[in-house]
């Protein structure tokens, strides 16, 4: 079974782009239509338990992901590529780099993740663990990550697809992976070029969290505070963010 994946472009510069927890590779659909099909080609990728893997069981961890990005790129004949990871995709971008550096040419960031998970309070882990059951959670996730200030119509929309194209039991188990596994020792120093975008409004992995995490960790690194955007830029400014992703992976 090929593994799940929607591909735009005809051009020489590959790309993988990976969706982060509250959805699937339409995460990135709002800016599908800026990017530059004859110089790229970009495969989005569904984890298992997510779009066009829904009902498919896995282990739900980053090495599976991993595993399966490696996959498509064969599938795809492709044997270099670059990597777009968003949030928990963040992270997932990482370990493909760690499991295979010779195939990744440039990495991005976005409002990702770190390869040393997230720290969480008692509350906020409560909040997120129930998210996987409860659509409410999610809502509350998604608002309050784009710093509370977005229409509810937009949080409806975002909450319900959601649901639609997740299965609880990948929500579920993509939690731990994400939150509470730790590698960053195997990418320190990593010199692979890396280009990082941090939402202005997003007040949980701020710009700040990318100054102590990724931006040091990689000597290579960017940072680019994405400005009238909180966790979503692929929403809230997709025209921007497919500007600034396109132009690093074409220097």
């Amino acid at each position: 079974m090929g593994t799940s994946h929607y591909v735009i472009g005809t051009g020489d510069r590959r790309v993988i782009a990976l969706h982060g927890w509250l959805g699937d590779h339409r995460a990135y659909e709002s800016m599908w239509a800026w990017l530059d099909r004859s110089s790229f080609c970009f495969a989005f990728m569904d984890y298992r338990g997510y779009g066009g893997a829904k009902g498919q069981a896995g282990r739900y961890t980053m090495d599976e992901i991993a595993a399966d990005v490696l996959d498509l790129a064969d599938e795809l004949g492709w044997e270099r590529f670059s990597l777009v990871g968003h949030s928990m995709g963040g992270m997932a971008i990482q370990r493909v780099l760690v499991e295979a550096p010779e195939r990744v040419e440039r990495l991005v960031g976005i409002n990702p993740v770190p390869a040393s998970g997230v720290p969480f309070d008692e509350q906020s882990w409560a909040l997120f663990e129930g998210a996987a059951a409860n659509p409410a959670h999610r809502r509350a996730i998604i608002d309050f990550t784009t710093g509370s200030r977005l229409t509810g119509v937009w949080l409806d929309h975002m909450t319900a697809r959601s649901v639609e194209c997740s299965d609880e039991a990948a929500v579920a188990g993509y939690l731990t992976a994400w939150a509470k596994t730790d590698f960053h020792d195997r990418v320190l120093g990593n010199p692979v070029p890396v280009k990082v975008i941090a939402g202005e409004h997003d007040p949980a992995l701020s710009a700040d969290v990318m100054r102590q995490t990724w931006i040091p960790w990689y000597p290579n690194a960017e940072l680019e505070v994405m400005a009238n955007s909180g966790h979503y830029p692929m929403d809230e400014v997709p025209v921007a963010l497919a500007t600034s992703v396109q132009s690093f992976l074409a220097k």
